[in-house]
């Protein structure tokens, strides 16, 4: 079994910042890709962002191209999610994920039901 936990939400501003964490422990060996989701309120959940686990490979939502930047540090067993220039449409809570995707479309990321192991997702609230 793989546990993940995230961290890092928080209430910022539009314009702002925040870096989400995803500490995963438990059996770690080759735990595969890391994506992340979010759900808005009423709303279905999104996968925004993944890294491969072999070749580190990142991809990104359309929605988030370009604002927010995935990253992995496999030593600390640790991934990561900046989010730059937030709006309140990116309030969320946001959840990682990990496993071996196999559905790859550009501009989308991998379906939610391809992960195996997922944590308890952090709130993101973007407000003035």
């Amino acid at each position: 079994q793989v546990q993940l936990v995230e961290s890092g939400g928080g209430l910022v501003q539009p314009g702002g910042s925040l870096r989400l964490s995803c500490a995963a422990s438990g059996r770690t060996f080759n735990i595969g890709a890391i994506g992340w989701f979010r759900q808005a309120p009423g709303k279905g959940r999104e996968g925004v962002s993944s890294i491969g686990g072999s070749d580190g490979t990142t991809r990104y939502s359309d929605s988030v191209k370009g604002r927010f930047t995935v990253s992995r540090d496999i030593a600390k067993n640790t991934a990561y999610l900046q989010m730059n220039n937030l709006t309140p449409e990116d309030t969320a809570v946001y959840y990682c994920a990990a496993g071996f995707p196999f559905t790859f479309v550009p501009g989308f990321i991998s379906p939610e039901d391809e992960f195996d192991f997922w944590g308890q997702g952090t709130q993101v609230t973007v407000s003035s």
